[in-house]
């Protein structure tokens, strides 16, 4: 069953063409990775499914509804939801705050009772709190609940910025480099909680610079070179595509395929 499906998305900027006829399907808990040289069109893309940039054709569709170019706090809603290159971190709000924050579409609070102290709002309160804690658990940051979120390390705000995904409930996750300046530790960490959200059953849309991650994790892989989908496949198809080794990876005379590992 397919719960997200992208067929002939485009966009084109003034004269230039960034993105053209993209077509490709993610299932609940598979893992599909957009990949490509710097350029290629990946996060174009991303802003394109997540409602971001208006796509001058084709659809995107949510388990079969089309929501091509719905904004993205209605697509959040619906159950489609991103992280972004550029950390989105609230710095000086504790590392609990941030992933409580996540719980602004979800819960439906009273002004009064929130107003008055009521003993709902109480309660209502501690349960979204629980809650928040148990998304701290799933990417292994409870010891840091308390702390401002500004005094963790590039990993572990990585790892923040998908708990507070989470908190949206989504059963599609889109991930524009998680791994982005990470060290190795923090990669495989990173790496493990990935494959542990698609065992769950969310469908994991991703971009990735880091092949070794890429071909590690991914059921299935897009593409992308100069805004047009190349090649797609399982990562042993995809590395041994010669359009591949040319346009991402580089020849023998340029770069090697080495970082297919």
């Amino acid at each position: 069953m397919t719960i997200l499906e992208v067929k002939g998305l485009g966009i084109s900027f003034g004269g230039l063409r960034a993105v053209n006829d993209v077509s490709f399907s993610v299932k609940p808990g598979e893992i599909v990775s957009v990949i490509g040289p710097n350029g290629a069109g990946k996060t174009t893309l991303f802003n394109m499914i997540s409602g971001v940039y208006l796509p001058s054709d084709g659809e995107a569709k949510l388990d079969g509804e089309d929501v091509t170019a719905q904004a993205p706090h209605l697509l959040a809603a619906k159950g489609l939801t991103r992280t972004f290159q550029n950390l989105q971190i609230f710095q000086e709000m504790t590392v609990l705050e941030n992933v409580v924050a996540g719980f602004h579409l979800s819960e439906r609070p009273s002004i009064w009772a929130d107003l008055f102290s009521l003993p709902s709002a109480r309660r209502r309160s501690a349960e979204v709190r629980d809650k928040a804690f148990a998304f701290l658990e799933k990417v292994r940051l409870t010891n840091a609940a308390e702390e401002e979120a500004g005094n963790l390390s590039y990993g572990a705000l990585k790892r923040l910025e998908i708990a507070r995904a989470l908190a949206v409930g989504p059963r599609v996750l889109l991930l524009d480099e998680p791994a982005a300046g990470c060290n190795a530790v923090e990669t495989e960490e990173i790496d493990d909680l990935i494959a542990t959200l698609a065992q769950s059953g969310i469908a994991i849309l991703l971009v990735e610079h880091d092949m070794k991650m890429v071909m590690r994790i991914s059921n299935h892989i897009v593409v992308l070179d100069h805004g047009e989908k190349i090649a797609e496949g399982t990562p042993e198809a995809v590395s041994k595509n010669p359009d591949v080794i040319a346009a991402y990876l580089g020849t023998e005379e340029e770069e090697p395929a080495h970082a297919l590992g």
